[in-house]
């Protein structure tokens, strides 16, 4: 089973004529990957090298089950950097698991909370135990939650304030979800990304996100150029197997999902397809068929051992991806890669490959 959080929202007027949430959470976390990291074969990689950066701003401790109030000076979070022996923010793809982005995140003076960093969700959301932990009143409205796999009509709370790095929002509604997240506290949506450079460093659990300077890729990094879609998606034009299709980088979901167009293009039906159900942020389930893909070009990278789920998935048809191949890449193969550079600024996914020797003298942070 996959987990996929890709969420968008919109005012619930009829909350009676739509599927309502279910109120139990489902009783496992996220799945764990079978199959080995796909390889990668990278292109000669950019060559200019990085300016000086200053010293990075160490992250605020994780949270427990009690968060306790903080009241973070605003000029002090210009960045956020979490480094730890185990994995508690950035966990790679292994052969057994799935990598993950978490993002500590300060809510109304209190937390942090971590919530899952989602380039695929449109809008933010906590889970029951966050909203409780806050202490905020429920708003007045409900809201219609659009997930991987179907909507509901979940209730909301009121914010005034989210903080993590330099990015700062509102006052907001966060809707409150069932608790899908495998230990998470809620989901980071990409509404307050713009302008903003995220750093993932998966070898060494370190995550920053701060104002973007526009610094192109350093030496050893390969560059993917990006689009902005509906819902502030991602989008990067890459090649399965020679089709040429449309790939949705999406840092909230597991794994990689490809359309029935997609599919049909590579005319991959075989009897042996391994039945596979992706469950959303709103508790539906989906079905679709887990191949072995073939090789996967993205900014002259070339990727292999990637298996994707196919299937006629909600999302898809909610963002009009139903008419010409789509590829929505997960965190199994985006958690393969050494560092992991979102610039929303530049509109680039920068890559650097694990076999990929750091230079001497290239700065500890990119």
């Amino acid at each position: 089973m996959l987990l996929a959080l890709a969420l968008a929202v919109g005012a619930a007027s009829t909350p009676a004529a739509q599927n309502q949430p279910a109120a139990q959470s489902p009783p496992a976390g996220p799945a764990a990957a079978t199959q080995a990291p796909p390889a990668a074969t990278p292109a000669p990689p950019a060559a200019t090298p990085a300016p000086d950066a200053a010293a990075p701003a160490t992250a605020p401790p994780a949270p427990g089950s009690n968060p306790t109030p903080a009241t973070p000076d605003a000029e002090q979070l210009s960045e956020v950097v979490v480094e730890a022996a185990e994995p508690r923010f950035v966990a790679k793809t292994t052969r057994d698991r799935i990598g993950r982005i978490w993002a500590p995140v300060v809510i109304d003076g209190k937390g942090p909370f971590r919530l899952v960093l989602d380039t695929g969700a449109n809008h933010s959301a906590v889970i029951p135990s966050t909203a409780a932990a806050l202490g905020t009143p429920g708003a007045a409205n409900a809201m219609v939650v659009t997930g991987f796999t179907g909507s509901a009509v979940v209730p909301t709370i009121s914010v005034s304030r989210m903080e993590v790095g330099d990015l700062m929002l509102g006052p907001t509604t966060l809707p409150v979800v069932a608790d899908v997240f495998g230990g998470a506290q809620g989901v980071l949506g990409n509404e307050g990304l713009a302008g903003r450079r995220i750093i993932a460093d998966f070898s060494h659990d370190h995550l920053e996100i701060f104002t973007s300077h526009s610094e192109p890729a350093h030496i050893g990094f390969s560059v993917v150029p990006l689009k902005i879609g509906d819902g502030g998606l991602l989008i990067a034009d890459v090649k399965v197997g020679g089709i040429h299709c449309k790939a949705v980088i999406d840092t909230g979901a597991q794994g990689t999902v490809g359309n029935l167009q997609l599919r049909d293009a590579l005319m991959r039906h075989p009897r042996d397809a391994k039945r596979t159900e992706i469950v959303g942020v709103t508790l539906d389930v989906q079905t679709g068929d887990s191949l072995a893909a073939p090789q996967i070009e993205m900014g002259g990278i070339t990727i292999s051992g990637v298996r994707v789920t196919f299937g006629d998935m909600y999302l898809f048809e909610h963002y009009h991806l139903t008419q010409k191949p789509v590829l929505l890449l997960g965190m199994d193969l985006l958690g393969s890669f050494d560092v992991l550079v979102i610039d929303y600024a530049r509109h680039e996914l920068q890559i650097r490959m694990r076999e990929a020797p750091l230079p001497i003298g290239d700065a500890a942070r990119f």
